[in-house]
């Protein structure tokens, strides 16, 4: 019995084996039905839009390369170094320290020559580089490294301590350039590059967005019209390029916002409007030349308005004149709203100070001015301003300043 049931199990296997294979042959469509039936269970229950197999694993489509090998070989490592005593060691006082260890050691340290490093950027092929003021102050010897490897010695041309940048040239042939941008056409969202010389550690990219301009961040700098991003930046940045997504240049790096010497996200550069026109004024006559009134200015805030009665919420106010400067010998007193400068409207003290500074000493400018609600026009000859203190050195500010 048990083997005609094993006999009957066999032969049915064989006969559904081969009508499947006769389906299979002859009708495969019927066998898809079931595959189709499974597929649509798998479909999802609202129509959704997802990437095609295998598009998510290729390479990036947007890559900043082009940008960077376009504007790297522009930018410069800068070493400088002075000499200058450095702080003794403070085991010196100890007296058993200097029976073991003499005034040698001592001395020894005090001889090394202070150094320090930076970027600069070359925007002429006749040798001229853009840097920071405080990347080369008060520097004995300034060495130039180029991408390539090249190295050179440079000579400060001029400096202008207000916008802390500095003139440099070299003399070399072969020179890369870089392409000035316009920083005016840049959106808030734009990318920007940040190149430079970071720790040391050499040239390195670092990508960020651009932001609002901001004011400045050391008080030192008096005009300035900065752009903000949060490109990566680290002490050695400073002078080096911040370009845009084509290589071009749109300022030069100069300070970050820290509490700790190391990047905390928000950068400044300066824009290369300015940059240009300090670099074409140092060239052509060795400095920096701006106009000046003499004036004390503040910003009129909401809060200055209302205690003042003003209907005016811009323009700048001057709390102060000095005597027998340009702005008293035309009779503009304190308490007045400056509102335009030769056409051009002024909303804040550093739009004042801009505005008055490309113009030339000695040219009359039309001041158009309020004072106590009633309109009036001045006319004021630009004097030439006066060139600012030195101030002293903070080291506990300068690790911020040079973080940049």
């Amino acid at each position: 019995m048990l083997r005609r049931f094993w006999l009957f199990f066999a032969q049915a296997v064989t006969v559904l084996l081969a009508l499947m294979f006769i389906i299979a042959t002859l009708k495969p469509q019927w066998l898809q039905r079931q595959g189709q039936f499974g597929k649509q269970l798998a479909e999802p229950i609202v129509a959704l839009r997802e990437v095609a197999p295998g598009m998510g694993s290729g390479p990036a489509t947007a890559s900043y390369a082009d940008a960077a090998q376009k504007a790297m070989p522009a930018v410069v490592n800068v070493f400088s170094s002075k000499d200058g005593s450095l702080p003794p060691d403070p085991r010196a006082k100890d007296p058993l320290f200097r029976y073991f260890f003499g005034d040698k050691n001592n001395r020894r340290q005090r001889e090394q020559p202070a150094a320090n490093l930076g970027s600069g950027v070359i925007v002429s092929s006749e040798g001229y580089i853009l840097t920071n003021q405080h990347v080369v102050d008060g520097a004995d010897q300034i060495e130039i490294a180029l991408a390539d490897g090249r190295t050179t010695n440079a000579k400060v041309i001029g400096i202008d301590p207000e916008t802390d940048l500095a003139v440099l040239k070299v003399n070399m042939t072969n020179l890369p350039t870089i392409t000035l941008g316009r920083m005016e056409q840049t959106r808030v969202g734009d990318v920007v590059l940040a190149i430079g010389n970071p720790f040391g550690v050499g040239q390195t990219v670092t990508m960020g967005m651009s932001a609002r301009s901001a004011a400045s961040p050391s008080a030192s700098i008096v005009f300035e019209n900065f752009a903000r991003s949060d490109a990566a930046m680290n002490p050695g940045n400073s002078g080096g390029a911040l370009v845009d997504v084509n290589g071009n240049l749109l300022g030069i790096n100069t300070a970050i916002y820290s509490r700790s010497g190391g990047s905390l996200g928000i950068g400044f550069a300066i824009p290369v409007s300015t940059a240009r026109s300090v670099l074409e004024s140092i060239i052509t006559t060795g400095s920096v030349t701006r106009g000046w009134i003499g004036v004390e200015p503040q910003d009129v805030t909401p809060e200055i308005a209302e205690s003042f009665g003003l209907d005016q919420k811009s323009g700048a106010i001057v709390a102060g004149v000095l005597k027998n400067g340009p702005a008293d010998r035309a009779g503009i007193k304190p308490g007045d709203i400056l509102m335009s400068v030769n056409g051009q409207e002024i909303t804040d003290t550093t739009r004042l100070l801009n505005v008055i500074a490309q113009i030339k000493p000695g040219t009359a400018a039309k001041v158009h001015l309020v004072r106590k609600n009633r309109e009036l026009d001045v006319d004021v000859v630009i004097g030439k301003r006066p060139p600012p203190p030195k101030q002293p050195a903070d080291d506990s500010e300068q690790q911020d300043d040079e973080g940049g």
